[in-house]
Parts: structure tokens; sequence; C-alpha cells
């Protein structure tokens, strides 16, 4: 399987974590894409992904897309597409963009994914963090905060995801990074496809520049490893992370595109 294969997989998986979390969502299979319905009006938590390559000279991106929309019509009208583009054939990455705007969808940005088959040597000494698993009703409260503050995502709607018992029942699991016992920072790992997939590394802005985001993916990072065996990583990076990923050994395999309804 490529880099690329294992990335946007490990993906799909991490993004079923939305259908699971609330507990008034669902999981979609639809022909050639999934759907993950998180059962609020939030249209980054509301996502459909590819599941297979597509071709333009079938209409297949036209066709995918309008699946999905037909599924999300009766839910909401905020839904969001990702596309790993290595999926599409070149006719198909061409039109991408007006094919998705014919459906109402704009893109609003294009993460690389990037991997890493092991994590390189910190380039500095890193801070001490305490890095502690998201568990109880206390972790999973910090979790929901900093996502708030970090994602600017209204606490109400991350109070519906990120604070619920059910949340943390499956692959998704969350770490929390505490110094001198205050929190400070948050990460989730995803094991699947062969990877441990990196999602919403964040730290709270008084903190942040101090290598703290660091530390604690590294933590979470060898706590998961042990765990599962697992060495080789994935992410879609920011851009403002995106030079320490490559610091840290990631590289580029392949680049998202995020399409989401106005």
């Amino acid at each position: 399987m490529s880099d690329f294969q294992t990335i946007e997989q490990n993906l799909r998986c991490a993004m079923r974590f939305f259908g699971a979390a609330t507990g008034s969502g669902e999981i979609r299979q639809l022909p050639g894409s999934v759907a993950v319905f998180s059962g609020l009006d939030y249209g980054v938590f509301n996502i459909a992904l590819l599941d297979s390559p597509v071709t333009q000279m079938e209409k297949g991106l036209e066709v995918r897309i309008a699946e999905v929309a037909h599924y999300f019509r009766d839910r909401t009208l905020r839904w969001s597409f990702w596309i790993c583009e290595d999926l599409l054939d070149a006719a198909a990455r061409r039109r991408a963009r007006q094919s998705f705007a014919d459906f109402g969808l704009w893109a609003i940005s294009r993460p690389p994914g990037m991997f890493a088959p092991k994590l390189l040597p910190p380039a500095r000494p890193l801070p001490e963090i305490e890095c502690r698993k998201v568990s109880d009703q206390v972790t999973r409260q910090v979790f929901t905060e900093i996502t708030a503050v970090s994602f600017e995502i209204p606490p109400a709607v991350a109070f519906a995801v990120y604070a619920q018992e059910r949340a943390w029942k499956g692959d998704y699991q969350g770490y929390v990074g505490l110094v001198e016992g205050r929190p400070v920072a948050i990460v989730a790992v995803v094991a699947a496809a062969g990877v441990l997939g990196i999602y919403s590394l964040a730290t709270l802005p008084i903190y942040r520049r101090r290598g703290y985001g660091e530390a604690l993916l590294r933590a979470a990072a060898a706590d998961a490893g042990q765990r599962t065996g697992i060495e080789p990583l994935v992410l879609q990076s920011t851009e403002a992370g995106y030079e320490l990923y490559r610091r840290m050994g990631f590289r580029d395999s392949t680049r998202f595109s995020v399409y989401l309804t106005k």
C-alpha cells in the first residue's frame, strides 16, 4: 500500500469519531464514498470522504458528490468533503473545484498529507510535560475546552462531541498535556492502516512557542506505539505546524482538498 493510501485510510478511520461521539449521528457507506454525520448543524463535523479512485471519464466525482449531497439534504445544510487528490485522475483533479462549486461547496484549505517512518530526535531541548490519556470526566472536559479555544469551535458544539464518554470508546484516543498540573495542550492518536495518525494537536495560546505541543506529540506517540507496536506516523498539516513536522521527520506524501458548504 502506498503512503498516500495509508494516510487516506487512517483519516477515514479517524473521521468516524464524529459519527459516534454525540449519540445522534451515524456513519453511512455510499457508492464510492463514506458519509459521517455528527448529528450537529456544524459543517466541519459532517464529513464525506472518497473510498476509491475517481476518473473524470466516468463523471465519477460528480456522481459521488451528488450521492453525498442527497444523503445530507435531509439531515443538515452544512457539511464538508475531504478529497485526497491522489484518488483523482488528472482530468477529475483539474475539474474538481468546479464540480464542487456546482453543488454549492467551496475550497477552504489544502492541507498536505505527511508521513514519517519514525520521529527524528528533537532539534532542541524540550520542556517536561505530563501526558495524561483522556479517560475520565476531567480529562474529557479539558480536551473539550482546549479544542474550543484553539480551533475556534463554539463551546456547545465542542461539548456535544468531545465531552461525551461514548466518544472515547473507539480508535480515536485523546491525550492532555499538563505542566505543573496545569493543562496546556492536547493531541489525539488513531492507530489504523498500520500507522499512528496524529490529530487535534493544539496548545493554549498563552503557552505556544515553548515546545509543549511537540513534547506532547512525542509522548502520546510513544504511549500509543508501546500499546500497538506501531512506529510510522501520519498527519494532515496546518500551515502553522508544517515546519515543525518537517523537523520531526515528516515528509509530504499527498495533498487533501477540503470543501465546505456555504
